[in-house]
């Protein structure tokens, strides 16, 4: 009987230790991502508070929050005198090119490795992650030459073909079909279905999560990257938003709240995408295994 009161008595007790270290845990944790938050929002918050200033205050000491009325001044400097409205366009066009053919290609070459039996495939697997592992800078000068060869240069196919079927792309789409039941796939072998037709009415339906985290994250690569548009692309007309912005500073001169209201709206449509697909990236994320 002493041996199971002492066997009660411990219960509760080991309980409410292991209740206590949770508590704990979720506590530190949240304090992390609280400080982490902070950071990130800070200098966004301060872009914003900076664009919205009279050029004259924005380099006044001590520095403060929205000293005097906001306006925008900036924002009017920066779409009347420059081709942002242009560049905005380029941006979006190449973007979607890059997002839809990155989606097409990459999910194509993740079944084909997942599900099509060929001579090599395990060489070819190995040599996509070797990809994975070659910077890309690495890559300028004979993509570069690969293109001005094909008299891409200066287009909207120069900017977009070199940026497609990224590997890691690939390894996603395979990663994910490798987890789908090969149930679904022999019956529809019985019934005379075609790879493609597998693949087009079976599988790429069942893989939106991985087409969703995908598509995402191609969108804001390539809407982010700055040096191969650079690199090919040779009119201003041309110029993607990232290139174009980064013409404008050296054309104003040092006028902050210009500079931070070109930030801002170079950064805007990415907070867009990442509000309106937020659950899809978390789930995309979270089916994928991508960590």
């Amino acid at each position: 009987m002493a041996v199971l009161e002492r066997t009660h008595d411990a219960a509760p007790a080991a309980r409410t230790s292991a209740d206590w270290a949770t508590r704990l845990f979720n506590a530190v944790c949240l304090t992390v991502l609280a400080v982490l938050a902070v950071l990130w929002v800070v200098p966004l918050a301060w872009a914003v508070d900076t664009s919205i200033k009279p050029e004259a205050l924005t380099t006044v000491l001590p520095l403060s929050w929205l000293p005097g009325a906001p306006t925008l001044d900036a924002y009017w400097q920066v779409l009347s005198g420059s081709a942002i409205l242009h560049w905005y366009v380029n941006s979006t066009v190449t973007s979607v090119l890059i997002t839809v053919s990155t989606v097409i290609v990459a999910s194509m070459a993740g079944f084909a490795l997942s599900r099509v039996p060929f001579r090599g495939r395990g060489v070819v697997l190995w040599v996509i992650l070797a990809g994975i592992m070659v910077p890309a800078q690495v890559l300028i000068v004979p993509l570069f030459l690969e293109v001005d060869t094909m008299h891409l240069v200066n287009t909207y196919w120069g900017v977009v073909l070199p940026q497609v079927a990224t590997p890691i792309a690939v390894f996603i789409f395979k990663q994910f079909f490798d987890n789908i039941p090969r149930d679904l796939e022999d019956a529809a072998r019985v019934d005379g279905a075609s790879w493609f037709r597998i693949y087009r009415s079976i599988w790429l339906p069942l893989s939106r999560p991985a087409v969703s985290a995908v598509a995402i994250f191609a969108f804001v690569w390539s809407w982010n990257n700055f040096l191969w548009p650079l690199v090919t692309v040779t009119s201003t007309s041309m110029m993607t938003l990232p290139v174009g912005l980064a013409t404008t500073q050296g054309a104003y001169g040092i006028h902050y709240a210009e500079i931070m209201a070109s930030a801002v709206l170079g950064g805007l449509p990415l907070l867009l995408v990442f509000l309106l697909f937020q659950r899809q990236i978390v789930a995309g994320i979270a089916t994928t295994g991508l960590k």
